[in-house]
């Protein structure tokens, strides 16, 4: 009986295909048998060049094919960063129609108005376990403890990784008799959230032991890892960024054909007043758009665009022109490990010179970058009324 056969009869299970054939074989009978089971030809899913082996050891189970996002690009754009100093070109996967029109515009205005300026003004990933102790005094004193033995805690983290590092543990926060420290670490180059998970459940195994403390989950929430979270708003996760560019009257005039002031009065009213009276976290126009385009395309955990999608974007008439900044606090994006080795998403990496060791603190500010494009594009065009003309000429 062959192994297909096996596998509609139940006799095997999916996963354990790798223990008889190679991973590209166990791929091809994964895919017949969901073909079969749901009656649909995967003709296209069937066609990548991705190496299947590597995508099960790292970023997959149960493999079955690669699902194509088209890929555009914005840019140049020119960036004077601490990390990326030049012209970039964005690599963008996406498949909303105008998005790359629209970045790629943000991109051409800011490079000829002297480009934007980039910061990474924090870098820190956290997790933040759930403990319960006996009564809310103990877990008074158990936040004394944590802050009193630091240096042993970081000693015992830092013993599971040659890079994360241990900075800091704030807050540490308690509800009734329950309390949630806040891990927050160094990670180089990788996003490292599985780094410092490994670090943290190292810790928790000491408390358990030296205190008789129960660890409820190695992740409370607290950390807060994706989802929305005014928590990350303020503190900041990953890395937080600053993107800021100023532009003349005439350029603001010339280029985006409309007026810093209209600009300024769209943001107030949609990105402040509108987000406010809507309960939103974020104070923006669409930083998910060109953050997820991004991720998509480099290999981030696409979960996390949610937390990248948080920040604030200022737009200021000053003498004249335009400031306009956005500020990204939550952007958890790492160089190495994770989706960023697979083969597709690797190259783009390596569009903007970002791939491997060194090159995270040079991405983040990439990104910011790309986005501070976007919402001045989209800022623009809304203020100009030119939104639903856009969507409309590209036949959107």
């Amino acid at each position: 009986m062959d192994l297909l056969e096996k596998l509609l009869k139940g006799e095997i299970k999916p996963y354990m295909l790798e223990k008889y054939v190679d991973a590209k074989k166990a791929t091809e009978i994964r895919r017949k048998f969901i073909e079969i089971r749901t009656n649909t030809k995967l003709e296209h899913v069937a066609k990548y060049s991705i190496n299947e082996e590597m995508a099960m050891k790292k970023n997959i189970e149960n493999m079955i094919g690669a699902i194509q996002i088209p890929l555009g690009y914005a840019g140049p754009i020119k960036i004077n960063g601490e990390y990326a100093n030049g012209y970039y070109y964005i690599p963008l996967a996406t498949t909303e129609g105008a998005l790359v029109a629209s970045v790629n515009r943000g991109c051409s205005v800011v490079t000829k108005c002297g480009g934007v300026t980039v910061r990474v003004i924090d870098d820190k990933m956290t997790r933040a376990p759930c403990f319960k102790t006996s009564s809310v005094v103990e877990a008074i004193e158990f936040k004394k403890w944590l802050i009193d033995n630091f240096k042993k805690i970081k000693e015992i983290a830092e013993s599971t990784t040659r890079h994360g590092k241990l900075i800091k543990i704030d807050p540490i926060l308690i509800v009734g008799r329950y309390v949630y420290p806040r891990f927050c670490f160094k990670t180089g180059d990788a996003m490292g959230m599985n780094m410092v998970t490994i670090a943290v459940e190292k810790v928790c195994e000491y408390i358990e032991k030296e205190l008789n403390i129960k660890t409820v989950s190695v992740s409370g929430n607290a950390c807060v890892d994706k989802k929305a979270s005014g928590m990350n708003l303020i503190n900041g996760r990953g890395k937080s960024v600053v993107a800021e560019v100023y532009l003349k009257r005439e350029e603001v005039e010339k280029y985006l054909k409309t007026t810093p002031e209209a600009i300024a009065e769209v943001n107030r009213l949609k990105n402040y007043i509108g987000s406010a009276i809507s309960n939103s976290i974020g104070f923006n126009a669409h930083y998910a758009n060109i953050v997820g385009a991004i991720f998509l395309a480099t290999g981030q955990d696409e979960a996390h665009i949610v937390e990248g999608s948080l920040g604030i974007t200022v737009a200021e008439p000053e003498n004249g022109g335009l400031y306009f900044s956005v500020t990204l606090p939550d952007l958890p994006v790492g160089t190495v490990g994770g989706g960023t080795r697979v083969e597709t998403q690797k190259e783009c990496l390596e569009m903007l010179g970002c791939y491997g060791d060194n090159k995270a603190l040079k991405f983040a500010e990439i990104v910011a970058a790309a986005v501070l494009a976007g919402e001045l594009s989209l800022l623009g065009a809304l203020a100009a009324g030119h939104l639903g003309k856009a969507h409309q000429q590209l036949g959107r």
